[in-house]
Parts: C-alpha cells; sequence; structure tokens
C-alpha cells in the first residue's frame, strides 16, 4: 500500500508516516520543510498549492491522509479569521482532493475536528448524527471543506471524514502542551473544582484509528468522532500529568462561576470552554461499525505523555 500524508510535518502526521513505515507501507510525506526525524521516509517538499510537484508525488498512491492545514493560535489577530483559514483548510483540501481524485487515488481520508460539534456538549454527547455548530473559523473552514470534499467526491473517490477531540502527546501542541508546561513548572493551578468530563485521545489511539480506516471496506464515505472512549476532568488530567512527571499536583479549588467570570473578564471564554466545559463524544459507531477498540488506556497515556514531554528539551 502507497501512501501520501500531508502536514507531515506536524507531530501527528510525522508520527503516522512512521508508524505506516514500520507496518511495512510506502510512505510519502508532503511537507513544507525537510524533517529529519523522517529521514526513511520518501520526503516531497513543497507548498500545498504547487500542483506539478503534488501531481508526481501522487503517481501510483492508495490513500492519501490529509493532515495538513491551520489550527487556531492563541492570541492571533487576523483582520479577516475566516478567508484565512478557508484558503488554507477548505481550499487547498480541496485542490489536494481534486488531484488525488486525478490520480485516481482510492481512498481520501480527511481528519477534520470536533470543533465542528460545537465548544461544549453538555451532559448528552455527540455523534456522527449530531448537528454541526462550529464556531471559529477554524472549525467552520474545517466544516466548509467536509462539505466540499463530499460534493466533489461523491460516487468518484472514497472519503473517510475523521473528526479527533484534544490529540494528546509528549509532543502535542496546542491546548495541552500548555498544560505540560504549567504542570513542569509547579504554578499553582485554580481548577480543583471543575468537574466536566471532557473526551480526549491519546495520539496512540489516533493514529491505530487512522490506520485502520486506510482500507477498511466498511469506512468508506463515512464519517467518524472518535475518543479514548473514557472521559475525563481537567482537575483528573492535571494529576496524571503530574504524576508522570513525578511531581505533587498543585491544583486548589475555585469556583467554576468565578473561574468563568475572570475568563469573561480577560476575554479568553472560548480557553475557559475549552479547558473547564463539558465535552462528551459518542464514539460508539467506530466499533459497531469497524470493531475498533481503542487499545492505549487514557490514565497510562497522560501520565507517559507528561513523562516523555519532561524528559525532552524544550
Amino acid at each position: 500500500m502507497k501512501v501520501l500524508v500531508t502536514g507531515a510535518s506536524g507531530f501527528i502526521g510525522a508520527a503516522l508516516c512512521k508508524k505506516l513505515d514500520q507496518d511495512g507501507a510506502e510512505v510519502i510525506a508532503l511537507l513544507r520543510k525537510n524533517v529529519p526525524e523522517l529521514v526513511d521516509i520518501e520526503q516531497v517538499i513543497c507548498e500545498l498549492d504547487d500542483v506539478a510537484k503534488i501531481r508526481q508525488a501522487l503517481i501510483g498512491v492508495d490513500v492519501v491522509v490529509h493532515l495538513a492545514g491551520r489550527a487556531h493560535r492563541l492570541n492571533e489577530k487576523l483582520s479577516d479569521p475566516l478567508a484565512v483559514y478557508r484558503k488554507i483548510n477548505r481550499d487547498l483540501a480541496v485542490l489536494i482532493a481534486e488531484l488525488s481524485m486525478d490520480a485516481q487515488v482510492k481512498r481520501f481520508v480527511f481528519v477534520s475536528t470536533i470543533a465542528v460539534n460545537g465548544m461544549e456538549t453538555g451532559v448528552t454527547p455527540v455523534n456522527e448524527l449530531s448537528e454541526p455548530h462550529p464556531a471559529k473559523a477554524y472549525a467552520v473552514s474545517k466544516y466548509e471543506a467536509e462539505n466540499e470534499l463530499v460534493r466533489l467526491l461523491k460516487d468518484k473517490m472514497e472519503l473517510v471524514i475523521v473528526r479527533p477531540p484534544l490529540v494528546y502527546s509528549g509532543r502535542a501542541v496546542g491546548n495541552f502542551e500548555r498544560l505540560l508546561k504549567l504542570v513542569k513548572l509547579g504554578i499553582p493551578l485554580p481548577f480543583a473544582s471543575v468537574t466536566a468530563k471532557r473526551s480526549i485521545i491519546s495520539l496512540g489511539n489516533l493514529l491505530e484509528f487512522l490506520i485502520l480506516v486506510l482500507t477498511h471496506p466498511k469506512a468508506a464515505n463515512e464519517l467518524f468522532v472518535v475518543s479514548d472512549g473514557v472521559d475525563i476532568s481537567l482537575p483528573e488530567m492535571l494529576r496524571l500529568l503530574a504524576e508522570g512527571m513525578g511531581k505533587h499536583p498543585n491544583v486548589f479549588p475555585v469556583p467554576v462561576r468565578l473561574l468563568h467570570f475572570g475568563a469573561v473578564l480577560c476575554r479568553k471564554e472560548a480557553l475557559f470552554s475549552q479547558l473547564c466545559g463539558p465535552y462528551l463524544i459518542d464514539s460508539s459507531k467506530s466499533r459497531r461499525l469497524l470493531s475498533w477498540t481503542p487499545s492505549y488506556n487514557v490514565h497510562v497515556e497522560l501520565s507517559q505523555a507528561a513523562k516523555d514531554f519532561s524528559t525532552v528539551d524544550k
């Protein structure tokens, strides 16, 4: 099997390339700069709109995994954020899909985001039939990409859409990396009173699922929301991270309403929601349709992620 992975310089893309290579697949890593850790894997270095290079890279490819995109950046100031995110997350995804279709690629796996389903869920988990509620430009652009890909590829090429929640590992970026840094510094954190549970997914479980849907016949033209299958609160997460670093969890109670009020004053409501609000995912479709059960335990993996992070020079 020959697989092309876009966004191969990211922590998910690089790990996927290495895992596929270990499993005996022929891998092509499409990226914008050389990645030393992928030295044994064919790397095609180009921009995502370099049609000539991408056409060449797609020759003989069976499956494309599209991970490349622009993620939300903290404190980012853009005059027209939706236009920026659309150009990269929607338009370039469509371009890669069009080129893949021309190259007679059998299957296109698009890694979207659970943010398509909104910022919080309340007590009812979201599943593949839940009404989308993308709130931010990043999620809107991903949802629009999903719709465009469905329209473009219908009856022409197999499409699999995967919406993961927060993906964690010792090399993760974004909010999880920020939590790791805070725990490592030993800064007192006011989250002991947060009880809301959230669904997350370890890098190992996500890689396992992505590799499964590369070839599983029942995954064709399906949407999946995935998670570790065990939901966890922020204080539980912080405790496991501290445990992995050999530290005492330095959390103290502050009423959640007061935390929310502070977030409003600081204009950090989105961050508050992402950390303290409930987000529950029902990933039973993947078990029912694909017989997939996550191999990695959330408690073990969180502790290991922290251990890995603490031993890497950041």
